[in-house]
């Protein structure tokens, strides 16, 4: 069953095929992967059968593995997905890597994710910065949903907040001791262009920069200069052709010690700069 699932994922378009439908069997099955191996010459029973073609089905119309599952894997934590907010994806990990070695210090600190989405972010640093406090920044209700029912999930209830509007309304700028987002910046041209995964089942607010991509990285930025104490880092995912561009935004912010860093794939993910200190 597994291999004749390969075979239709890969005549959908799908990469590693076989590794999906392994992991859609799992699901099926209910049990370990190696449940699955000591049971592989066994006959499937009715109800896995039922439950693993309904899942095939899904794939091959190209719903996101994670989805269909319900979950991924997030620098070490397991987090509810579905169509209310971007996939948290392991190219994003090292924006958190990047925060956790920017952070001023490892005591009592208030952070900030802006377009949390699934909360990924803000929840990977809380875990790793146990008397840390954070907020995360969502216009979408829906996606605003999510994120509190993963800090849940993850037991970080009592120390993050989900703030329900735009950054610009956000009140915390003054006192924030770390910025990360991970913004919408694909330029509106390109959307349709990329995988149905993609443009056909994350949320479009999640996706569409504006014309260069650039709309959300200058509002943040803009926010970040006027309003955040002297220092304060901001971390920003970004596009793999966009880093020149974010750091000079940045520079002419007035951020310093500015720098960048490339994603698993060897891609500019990642910029960063300090808060030039706010005037008033």
């Amino acid at each position: 069953m597994i291999r004749a699932a390969a075979e239709r994922l890969r005549a959908a378009g799908i990469d590693n095929p076989r590794h999906d439908a392994q992991l859609l069997m799992i699901e099926a099955f209910g049990d370990t992967r190696a449940a699955l191996i000591t049971a592989a010459l066994a006959v499937v029973p009715a109800e896995v059968r039922a439950r693993f073609e309904a899942s095939v089905v899904r794939r091959e119309a190209r719903e996101p593995l994670q989805h269909i599952l319900g979950w991924t894997g997030f620098y070490g934590l397991e987090l509810k997905t579905d169509a209310r907010a971007l996939i948290p994806r392991p190219d994003s990990e090292c924006a958190v890597e990047v925060a956790l070695a920017l952070v001023p210090e490892k005591g009592r600190l208030e952070i900030a994710d802006l377009g949390t989405g699934s909360g990924c972010l803000l929840a990977a640093l809380l875990a790793n910065l146990p008397d840390a406090e954070g907020t995360g920044v969502e216009a979408d209700p829906a996606a605003a949903s999510l994120a509190r029912e993963n800090l849940a999930l993850c037991g970080l209830e009592a120390r993050a907040s989900v703030f329900e509007g735009r950054w610009s309304d956000w009140t915390g700028w003054k006192t924030a001791d770390l910025i990360i987002s991970n913004p919408p910046y694909i330029p509106t041209r390109v959307i349709e262009s990329l995988e149905p995964e993609v443009k056909d089942f994350d949320p479009a607010a999640a996706l569409d920069g504006g014309a260069d991509g650039l709309a959300a990285y200058r509002e943040i930025i803009r926010l970040g200069g006027t309003y955040l104490k002297r220092r304060v880092p901001l971390v920003l995912e970004i596009g793999h052709d966009q880093r020149a561009a974010v750091l000079a935004l940045l520079g002419a912010a007035g951020f310093t010690e500015m720098g960048h860093r490339l994603d698993l794939g060897g891609n500019d993910r990642c910029a960063w700069g300090l808060a030039p200190g706010r005037a008033n």
